[in-house]
C-alpha cells in the first residue's frame, strides 16, 4: 500500500491560491498501490510494474486516447479490488506526469460530483432538494443526463459531466479528440433551454490548470456547439479538483475562455 510509496508529493503548477472556503471538502481514495506504467492496449488494458517487481495488467477505466496522459514510465496509483468474480483486481486510477497526479478512471468523477451535489458544494446549482442520476432525457429520451436537480417552484438543473485531463500549460481542454455523443449531448441540453437550466459540469482531474477552453484542434464542432450553447443559455462549471495519492480535493472553478 502506499506507506512503502518513496516518491514525495508532486508540487502542483497552480497560480492561483485555492479558495479555503473550498479546502476542507475532500473526496478520498482507498488504499492505492504505486506502480510504474509498461504499456497501455486495448483501450482498457495496461500493464503496470508494482514496487515488488512483479507485474500485473489492470482495468483501464478510460475508453478516450488520453492524450498526455498515458507516457510509458511513469508513475501510476492502483486500487485492488478483493471481489473474486472480477476479471482484473487492479484499477488503474491516476497517472503522475507534468509535476502532477492526473485521474484517469472516468468512472470517478460522477461520484465524486454526487458526493459534491449532496455536501452542496457547487453553490453556482443551488436551491435544490432532489438529486437525481441518469435521468431519461432528449427528444427521443434514449440519452441519459448524469444529474437533475430539483426544488419546487424552480426550473429544474440538467448537470452533464466531463472528465477532463488534456491541457495546454495550465489551460484544461475537452474534449481530446472527436466525440459524436458530446455533441448530441451539447445539442440536447441547449435544447432545454429557456424551460430548463443546462449546466456542462468539466471535471477538470488535476490540479495545475486555471482555466479552461474547448479542445478546438480536435474537435471544432464540439467548440462551436458549446459556444452557440453558452450564447443561449448553456452554463458552464470549469471545475478543478488536486489529485493526491490520499482523494481528490475541490479547488473551485476555473476561468472559461471561449
Amino acid at each position: 500500500m502506499l506507506n512503502s510509496w518513496a516518491m514525495p508529493m508532486p508540487q502542483s503548477r497552480l497560480s492561483i491560491p485555492p479558495n479555503p472556503a473550498t479546502m476542507i471538502w475532500h473526496y478520498p481514495y482507498p488504499d492505492l498501490i504505486a506502480g510504474t506504467l509498461v504499456k497501455r492496449y486495448k483501450r482498457f488494458l495496461a500493464d503496470i510494474e508494482l514496487e515488488t517487481g512483479e507485474t500485473v495488467t489492470a482495468h483501464c477505466p478510460n475508453t478516450g486516447p488520453m492524450t498526455g496522459v498515458s507516457q510509458v514510465g511513469s508513475a501510476v496509483l492502483l486500487s485492488h479490488s478483493t471481489n473474486p468474480k472480477r476479471k482484473l483486481a487492479y484499477t488503474w486510477e491516476a497517472i503522475h506526469t507534468d509535476g502532477v497526479w492526473v485521474g484517469i478512471n472516468t468512472a470517478l468523477p460522477n461520484r465524486v460530483v454526487k458526493a459534491a451535489l449532496e455536501a452542496r458544494l457547487f453553490e453556482e446549482l443551488t436551491p435544490y432538494d432532489q438529486i437525481k442520476s441518469e435521468v431519461p432525457y432528449g427528444a427521443d429520451r434514449k440519452s441519459r443526463v448524469d444529474f437533475v436537480l430539483t426544488t419546487p417552484e424552480q426550473p429544474p438543473i440538467y448537470v452533464e459531466v466531463k472528465n477532463t485531463t488534456w491541457t495546454d500549460s495550465s489551460c484544461a481542454l475537452f474534449p481530446d479528440t472527436v466525440t459524436t455523443r458530446g455533441q448530441k449531448h451539447l445539442r440536447e441540453l441547449t435544447h432545454l433551454l429557456p424551460e430548463a437550466r443546462a449546466v456542462m459540469l468539466y471535471f477538470i482531474n488535476r490540479g495545475d490548470c486555471t482555466a479552461f477552453s474547448p479542445g478546438d484542434a480536435t474537435d471544432p464542432t464540439y467548440g462551436e456547439l458549446l459556444r452557440a450553447g453558452v450564447d443561449q443559455g448553456l452554463q458552464v462549471l470549469p471545475c478543478r479538483f488536486e489529485v493526491t495519492p490520499s482523494g481528490l480535493r475541490y479547488l473551485g472553478l476555473a476561468t472559461l475562455v471561449l
